[in-house]
């Protein structure tokens, strides 16, 4: 008996272990939970902050009819008035005319921008105030978007081949320069050459102006109307451009940018210059604004 005796002492502790090992198991259940629900909470905190942050990154498009009703025009308009787009058409007047009368109504807020979100603000004190592009809609007959400029930022001088372009100020203050290649030099001192022997064309100056919101919406046309043109930014600026068809380097309808230097006549015209293309160094940074229309 002292065997069994001494065995059923080792017995008992035996039975405490097991029931530690069980209460070890649950304890571990218990803090894996507490973990996962601790997780969860940090998982939702992080997509809170990212959508918080998206929220001041980008426009935010109120889900009034009014903002959403003149996107929808803006497209629909658009989409009519380039139906037959195609490398160097120019709308009928009656269509010019439609579309830069809804531009000129537009408002800031029907598009869902302001002035005092990020990308009129100059962040980079060591570089050029940096040009943003919004995105909204594109395809082969039309695109439109809008350009955001920081007060000082330069959209340089570059053109639009083939294309027909409505630009309109939603808000800031710009100057505006544009040329048109010249048909014909201003007098027969040169021979009547239109071309450098460096390459560099006579242009004529279209515009060379200062223009705000609350001028009415400039057109340019595939040869005329300021087809080669740069933007200054006197204060923060938001351009709205629709344009047909859009570049297109598969086509050979890339953007082109172009040095200026002037051009001396015995008449002295000021009126114009030498534009030479260049290799630009200069980007935008592209936002493609998530925005579904009706078709």
């Amino acid at each position: 008996m002292p065997v069994q005796g001494g065995v059923g002492k080792v017995a008992e502790p035996r039975g405490r272990v097991e029931l530690s090992s069980t209460a070890v198991a649950e304890k571990a259940r218990a803090s894996s939970k507490k973990n996962r629900r601790r997780q969860k909470k940090a998982s939702a905190a992080a997509a809170a902050a990212a959508a918080a942050a998206a929220a001041v990154a980008a426009p935010s498009f109120s889900t009034a009819s009014e903002p959403v009703a003149a996107m929808q025009r803006l497209f629909d308009t658009s989409r009519e008035v380039f139906a037959e787009s195609s490398p160097g058409f120019v709308p009928p007047p009656d269509s010019v005319a439609r579309l830069s009368g809804l531009l000129n109504d537009l408002k800031p807020h029907d598009v869902g921008i302001n002035s005092s979100m990020q990308y009129f603000e100059h962040v980079d004190s060591k570089g050029p105030p940096r040009v943003t592009y919004l995105h909204f809609y594109g395809c082969s007959k039309f695109s439109f978007g809008i350009f955001c400029l920081p007060k000082s930022a330069v959209i340089p001088l570059h053109n639009h081949p083939g294309m027909t372009v409505f630009s309109k100020i939603l808000f800031g203050s710009m100057h505006l320069k544009s040329y048109d290649w010249a048909k014909s030099p201003p007098d027969s001192s040169n021979n009547n050459t239109l071309e450098a022997s460096d390459g560099a064309r006579l242009a004529k100056v279209n515009t060379d102006a200062v223009f705000d919101a609350s001028a009415e919406t400039v057109v340019l046309y595939p040869e005329n109307g300021g087809n080669l043109h740069c933007f200054t930014a006197l204060t923060p600026c938001a351009v709205l451009d629709v344009m047909g068809p859009p570049y297109n380097r598969a086509d050979g309808r890339d953007c082109a940018y172009y040095d200026e230097s002037p051009y001396s006549s015995s008449c002295g015209d000021k009126q114009y210059s030498w534009l030479k293309e260049i290799r630009s160094t200069f980007e935008m940074e592209p936002i493609p604004m998530v925005r579904k229309f009706i078709v």
